[in-house]
């Protein structure tokens, strides 16, 4: 990829290590593996569509963690909202979570929009809906059997 963007490595591994950068392509990615569709525009609350027409986002396990809430409620000078975070799960069966930092290989795994609110009503995310980078991997490393694919 370096080569062929005539760019170093380095910044190829940045790039593709930074989830609001590698999302566009990870989309595509996981919708032709899946053979499913992609949401109607970027501003959809959802990034896919599957068989069944179920909606699911796609997210990245970064360095910094996984967060679970809407995408609106991310970012400086925003804040965390319980109710946008139910109203999440209520629309979504899940998300597919890719670890970008294992880049080139990105593994992904299909988590349930339930497991999601198991995991908060158990006490494993943060306030704010978030996981660790640690905790994700621990997590996901207990139920192998969701991991879908790399």
């Amino acid at each position: 990829i370096a080569k062929a963007l005539k760019i170093a490595e380095a910044d190829v591994k940045e790039y593709f290590t930074d989830g609001r950068r590698v999302s566009f392509l990870l989309e595509r990615r996981i919708a032709k593996r899946l053979d499913w569709v992609l949401a109607p525009s970027e501003g959809a609350g959802y990034d896919l569509v599957d068989r069944q027409g179920r909606l699911w986002e796609v997210r990245s396990i970064s360095r910094r963690g996984v967060y679970f809430n809407p995408s609106k409620d991310v970012g400086s000078g925003r804040a965390y909202d319980e109710a946008s975070f139910q109203e999440k799960m209520r629309l979504i069966a899940g998300y597919v979570l890719c670890d970008i930092e294992s880049f080139p290989r990105i593994p992904f795994w299909m988590i349930p929009s339930e497991q999601v609110l198991r995991w908060k009503n158990d006490g494993l995310l943060s306030k704010a809906a978030r996981l660790s980078r640690k905790r994700a991997l621990e997590l996901l490393s207990l139920g192998q059997r969701q991991e879908h694919g790399q």
